[in-house]
């Protein structure tokens, strides 16, 4: 078997100290890390940690109106339809990543270019696979994002110790306009529910948040129907984002119209709007429930200044 070579570089983290970290395994065409936001610097610069990826596989049948993937996958034949690598390969890179990687925790997001659990129902299901070549270590662990409801083989196992598990969610107005093709929005908190009961990490992000007619009631209202069935571990917020690539490749084009500011990181929704819609959910989620465990995706500086909240300890969706 040909030996694979973990590549490690030494990263700036958020709060100024530095580490030396895995960069990629082999060619990084399964396990790389995200590094495409440097260190902030400029109110106008974007704050996101350099987590690993485990590229496991390409697109998602959701196919949401804003999916980036529509943009990043633009030069492939099937562009969001989902395309699983095998699993001989996958096997290869994950153990020589936790044969050399064995210094500083790493949680490796599964679901940064496909639904973590898409793939659940077909034979072989990816959770299943992967979690058994992290069994036996204690280090490191696997992070699965989706938008699915079915989640019987996590329940059907004990994978508690590898798995850490983050449903993305919306309000139910915006879900139903631009995630047709998704689970509802009830049935998402349903299986985050049976999986917080049955002892697993569970995770949320409310992201991207569109400012509807009447977003405040209806993303509160998202909000007391979450904290009605569990606690998530951590809630991470975002807002309505556009590269000029997604939005090229966009069929539905109709959410462009919420965007009227430019950043570093394609269109955004203005600033104040975007403040707003933060400071709404952080006062009801610390006032209504004394929760605080909240961070936010992708957002400037300057925005984590404005809510006064310090992104150098940052525990959001994508970090151990």
């Amino acid at each position: 078997m040909t030996t694979i070579k973990v590549v490690t570089k030494e990263y700036e983290l958020l709060n100024g100290t530095r580490r030396i970290l895995v960069q990629r395994v082999g060619d990084g065409s399964i396990i790389k890390r995200f590094e495409k936001t440097p260190s902030p610097r400029k109110p106008t610069d974007v704050v996101c940690p350099h987590f690993l990826e485990l590229k496991w596989a390409l697109g998602c049948p959701f196919d949401c109106a804003w999916c980036y993937l529509r943009g990043t996958l633009r030069f492939t034949p099937t562009k969001t339809r989902p395309r699983i690598k095998e699993y001989s390969r996958i096997e290869q890179h994950v153990r020589a990543f936790i044969d050399k990687a064995d210094g500083y925790q790493e949680l490796l997001n599964s679901g940064e270019l496909a639904d973590s659990l898409m793939w659940e129902k077909n034979g072989n299901p990816f959770s299943k696979f992967i979690l058994s070549l992290f069994d036996g270590q204690d280090r490191h662990r696997v992070l699965f994002l989706t938008k699915c409801d079915y989640v019987d083989n996590l329940l059907g196992a004990d994978y508690r110790a590898q798995a850490v598990v983050s449903f993305s969610l919306n309000a139910d107005a915006v879900a139903r306009r631009f995630e047709r093709r998704a689970p509802e929005v009830a049935k998402r908190i349903e299986a985050a529910t049976k999986l917080s009961l049955a002892g697993y990490e569970v995770r949320v992000r409310i992201d991207p948040m569109v400012p509807v007619a009447g977003w405040d009631s209806h993303y509160i209202s998202l909000i007391d129907q979450l904290f009605s069935s569990f606690v998530p571990a951590r809630i991470t917020l975002g807002s309505l984002r556009g590269l000029q690539s997604t939005i090229n490749e966009a069929i539905d084009k109709s959410w462009v119209a919420y965007l009227s500011e430019s950043s570093n990181w394609g269109r955004k929704v203005s600033f104040n709007v975007r403040r707003k819609m933060y400071e709404r959910l952080l006062r009801h989620l610390q006032e209504t429930y004394r929760y605080t465990n909240v961070a936010l995706c992708k957002e400037t500086l300057a925005m984590w200044d404005q809510l006064g909240m310090d992104y150098r300890s940052i525990k959001c969706n994508c970090v151990p």
